[in-house]
C-alpha cells in the first residue's frame, strides 16, 4: 500500500504562497538572513503592479545581487534543485546557463557596488523593471497561482527542506518559459547591467528619492536612468554635495527638562541651577539672582516647527540648454538638500513661459527624479512667469504662515518688469543665480530690489574645477537670514545699501 503523502505546513498549503516561494527552488542566491528574503516578495509584488510578471526567484536572484552586499549572500544552487528540472525536455541545461548568468551578474560592477549604493526597495523595483521587463513581454505563458504571499520572515526560516515539495505542488510551464526567455536575452540583461547609471543611483541613495510617490514619480525615474544629460547632472551634484551634508542641526538650548544639558544660561529652574551659585552668601545670592546673574545650566531642545519656506525656481527655458541646464539643477539640488538639513521646507517649481506646478520635499526626501527628468517645451516668458509668482504668494499670505524665500537659477536674459518684481519682493525675500552666455553680460533694471544674486559666467562654466568652487562658495550663502553675499570672485552684487562705501 502506497505510503500516504504529506501535507504541507501551516500557510504553505495555500497555493497563493506554495506557488510563488515553490519557485525558490531554483533559486541559486542564497541570502543569509530571513528579513533580507522577505524583501524580494515586496519586488515581487511591485513589480506584478507595474505589468513585469516574472517568477519569483528571478526576481529574487537578481535582486538580491544589486541590493545587498556580497558578504551577506551565498552563490550556488540549493538542494535537489538540479533534479526537478531534470525531467523537463532541456531543463538541466537551462538551469546551467543560468547559473552562469548569476554568476556574470554578481561580478559586474553594479554588484560590487551594491554595497555603496544603499538603494531603497522601490528604486530596486524599478532596476529590476529596466532589466527585465522586455523579457516578460515575451512570456505567454500565465502562472499557474496567484500570487498573494504574507511578509512574514518565518515564511524563510526552513523552508528549503519544503522546497521540492512546493515546486512539485503546482504547474511550473511559466517558470520553465520564463527561464527560457531570460537565457534568450542573456546579451541582453547582461548590457543593461553594465550601462546602469550607477552615480545616479548611489545619488538617489545619498538624498533618498521619490520612487514610492505614486506612478508618475517611477516614469520619471525610468526616464532618468536612460538620460545621458541627466548623468551630467548628476555628476555635477556628487561634486558639490559631500560638504553640503557635512551641515546638521544643531538642537537649540531650553530649560525644559528634556534632552541633555549643553551649555549653561542665566535662566532655568531650581534643580538646573549650578552648585557653586549656593556658596554665595544670603544677599549676594539675592543680588545675583535679582540681576539675572545666577547661572543655571542650560537642556538641549530641538528648534521651533520651520517658520520660512524656501520657493526653488529653476529655469527650463531652450536658453538653459547644456552646461546651464546642469549648474542650475544641480545647484537647486544641493542647495535644497542643504536647507532641509538645516530645518526649512522647500518647494521646487520649473518655468519656461509659464509656472508650472510645484512640488515640494517630503521627509526629508527630495523628487529628484522629477528634477532631473523634466523638460520644458513652452517657450520662454519671463513676465507672465512671475506675475505668476505674484499670484501664488498673495494667495499663500492668507493661509501659509511661514516667511517665503525665493531662490531663481535661470539665464541672464530674464527681463522681468521691474514693478513685478518690486511687488515679489515686498512679499518674499529673492536671491538669482544668473548664468552668461559666452560674451555676453548682465544688464537687468531690477537687480537693485534683489536681496542677493550672483553672476556665473561662461567660462567657468566650462572649467569642472572652477565650476564645483563656485558652486560650494555659492552654497555658503544660501539658507543664510541675511543673504547678502560680498565675495569679488564669483562676480557676486550685494544691494546698494549692503555696500561698503
Amino acid at each position: 500500500m502506497a505510503a500516504k503523502r504529506r501535507e504541507l505546513p501551516g500557510a504553505l498549503a495555500d497555493p497563493q504562497v506554495a506557488g510563488p516561494l515553490g519557485s525558490l527552488a531554483l533559486s541559486v542566491v542564497r541570502p543569509r538572513s530571513s528579513t533580507l528574503a522577505m524583501r524580494a516578495l515586496k519586488w515581487h509584488t511591485d513589480l506584478t503592479r507595474l505589468g513585469v510578471s516574472m517568477p519569483l526567484f528571478i526576481v529574487h536572484d537578481i535582486g538580491m545581487l544589486l541590493a545587498a552586499p556580497n558578504e551577506q549572500l551565498g552563490l550556488g544552487p540549493r538542494a535537489g534543485s538540479a533534479d526537478l528540472l531534470a525531467q523537463a525536455p532541456g531543463g538541466a541545461q537551462l538551469f546551467s546557463q543560468y547559473r552562469g548568468l548569476i554568476d556574470e551578474i554578481a561580478e559586474s560592477e553594479a554588484a560590487l557596488r551594491s554595497h555603496a549604493l544603499s538603494m531603497s526597495d522601490d528604486l530596486v523595483v524599478i532596476v529590476i523593471a529596466r532589466l527585465l521587463g522586455s523579457v516578460s513581454a515575451r512570456c505567454r505563458t500565465e502562472p499557474a497561482y496567484l500570487s498573494s504571499v504574507p511578509l512574514d520572515a518565518s515564511l524563510f526560516e526552513r523552508l528549503d527542506p519544503e522546497l521540492p515539495r512546493l515546486f512539485n505542488s503546482l504547474n511550473r510551464q511559466f517558470e520553465l518559459e520564463a527561464l527560457s526567455e531570460l537565457l534568450r536575452a542573456r546579451l541582453y540583461v547582461l548590457t543593461v547591467v553594465d550601462a546602469l547609471d550607477l552615480d545616479t543611483l548611489q545619488l538617489f541613495g545619498m538624498l533618498g528619492g521619490d520612487a514610492s510617490a505614486g506612478a508618475m514619480a517611477q516614469v520619471d525615474l525610468f526616464r532618468v536612468l536612460g538620460s545621458p544629460e541627466a548623468n551630467d547632472v548628476v555628476n555635477f551634484s556628487l561634486e558639490i554635495l559631500p560638504s553640503v551634508l557635512e551641515a546638521k542641526v544643531r538642537p537649540g538650548v531650553g530649560t525644559v527638562a528634556a534632552f541633555g544639558y549643553s551649555g549653561l544660561s542665566r535662566k532655568g529652574s531650581i534643580d538646573s541651577m549650578v552648585l557653586t551659585e549656593l556658596t554665595w552668601d544670603e544677599s549676594e545670592f539675592m543680588r545675583r539672582l535679582a540681576d539675572d546673574e545666577v547661572l543655571y545650566y542650560a537642556r538641549e531642545t530641538t528648534h521651533d516647527e520651520a517658520q520660512r519656506i524656501h520657493y526653488i525656481l529653476i529655469d527650463a527655458s531652450a536658453s538653459m540648454r547644456g552646461e546651464r541646464a546642469t549648474f542650475a539643477r544641480g545647484m537647486a539640488i544641493a542647495a535644497a538638500k542643504k536647507l532641509l538639513l538645516e530645518g526649512e521646507d522647500v518647494v521646487f517649481r520649473f518655468f519656461d513661459s509659464r509656472l508650472y506646478e510645484p512640488h515640494a520635499a517630503h521627509s526629508g526626501k527630495l523628487p529628484i527624479a522629477y528634477l532631473l527628468s523634466f523638460k520644458g517645451e513652452r517657450g520662454r516668458n519671463p513676465a507672465r512667469v512671475f506675475s505668476e509668482l505674484l499670484t501664488a504668494l498673495e494667495l499663500s499670505q492668507h493661509r501659509d504662515p511661514r516667511e517665503p524665500i525665493v531662490h531663481v537659477f535661470t539665464h541672464a536674459a530674464l527681463y522681468i518688469p521691474r514693478e513685478t518684481v518690486d511687488e515679489i519682493t515686498r512679499r518674499a525675500d529673492v536671491s538669482a543665480v544668473f548664468m552668461l552666455p559666452s560674451g555676453g553680460k548682465l544688464d537687468l533694471d531690477y537687480l537693485d530690489l534683489l536681496d542677493a544674486y550672483w553672476v556665473v559666467d561662461h567660462e567657468s562654466l566650462a572649467s569642472r574645477d572652477d565650476r564645483a568652487d563656485l558652486a560650494r562658495d555659492i552654497l555658503d550663502d544660501v539658507g543664510a537670514k541675511d543673504t547678502a553675499p560680498t565675495s569679488s570672485k564669483l562676480g557676486a552684487a550685494p544691494r546698494p545699501n549692503d555696500a561698503a562705501p
